[in-house]
Order: C-alpha cells, then sequence, then structure tokens
C-alpha cells in the first residue's frame, strides 16, 4: 500500500540515500584488483556505522553481510566472502542499503576492476546513459511504460 510521504519524511529519506552514495564512493575508492568482497563489506559497515546508521541488509531475511557483491556474470545479491578475489577486468556490482531511525536508503553502482575490455567499459557506458534516459521520463503525466520505452530505445540504437 503507497502512503503519501511528508516533507520532513523526504529529508530523512534524502539523507539516508545521500549516505548510500557517500558509502558507494568510499568503496570506489578501493575497489581493485587482489581485494576480497568481504573486505568491502567490512569498509562498508564500518564507514555506515561512523554515521550513525546501520547496514540496512546486514540481518535483514538471515542475509548474513552488509552489502549485496556480484562479479562479472553472477545475479544480484551475492554474499560476499574472504575468498572471493576480485580480479583485473572485472566488473562488480555493489549494492549498499543504510537504515536510520526507521528510514532506508538503497542504491547499487557498477564499478570497473582495473582495466576493463573495451566492449565492456561501452557496456556499462550505454547502461549508465540508458539509466539516465529513463529518469528523464519519471515525471509527473507519464507511465511506468515511457520510462521502459526510453531504455530499450536507448540501448537497441547502441546495439
Amino acid at each position: 500500500m503507497f502512503s503519501e510521504k511528508t516533507n520532513e519524511e523526504i529529508e530523512l529519506l534524502r539523507g539516508r540515500n545521500l549516505l548510500v552514495g557517500k558509502t558507494l564512493g568510499e568503496i570506489a575508492k578501493i575497489v581493485r584488483p587482489g581485494i576480497s568482497t568481504l573486505d568491502l563489506d567490512s569498509v562498508a559497515e564500518e564507514f555506515i556505522r561512523s554515521h550513525g546508521a546501520v547496514p540496512g541488509f546486514l540481518g535483514y531475511g538471515g542475509f548474513p553481510n552488509t552489502l549485496c557483491i556480484s562479479v562479472n556474470d553472477e545475479v544480484v545479491h551475492g554474499i560476499p566472502s574472504a575468498n572471493r578475489i576480485l580480479q583485473e577486468g572485472d566488473i562488480v556490482s555493489v549494492d549498499c542499503g543504510v537504515l536510520k531511525n526507521g528510514y532506508y536508503g538503497d542504491s547499487a553502482y557498477t564499478f570497473e576492476v582495473g582495466q576493463v575490455k573495451p566492449e565492456v567499459h561501452e557496456l556499462l557506458k550505454v547502461t549508465k546513459e540508458a539509466l539516465y534516459k529513463g529518469i528523464e521520463q519519471a515525471v509527473v503525466g507519464r507511465r511506468v511504460g515511457d520510462i521502459g520505452s526510453a531504455v530499450q530505445n536507448y540501448c537497441e540504437a547502441h546495439g
């Protein structure tokens, strides 16, 4: 069920999502070949807690970690591990959530690990641009299908 948010609630949500963005920024600083996905998770948890929040995923439905991390062709919501070491040319999707005073923030970002193949870099570039094409359609008076259409048309135009 949908409930309209007050301006105060919207600001609380904005703050949580800003913290998620800052957390992903901290991860961006350390993503490199040779680091484990568990190391990324530990940095994120410490950063989130140092800002007075708690990891939003940790313990949710039994999830054991702060981040969901998927490498290359792995499906979303991968579990960080000391044994999963990032390699040159990997792409890593990092999904992060925070919780503070009953409000969540949640977002994901895909990082390139070192140098990736040109076609992988191009795919990531086009998909990011497609996201923004979809966001442009997310305005009052438009339909969800307008978002999907914008994304699909942009991606198809780029092969």
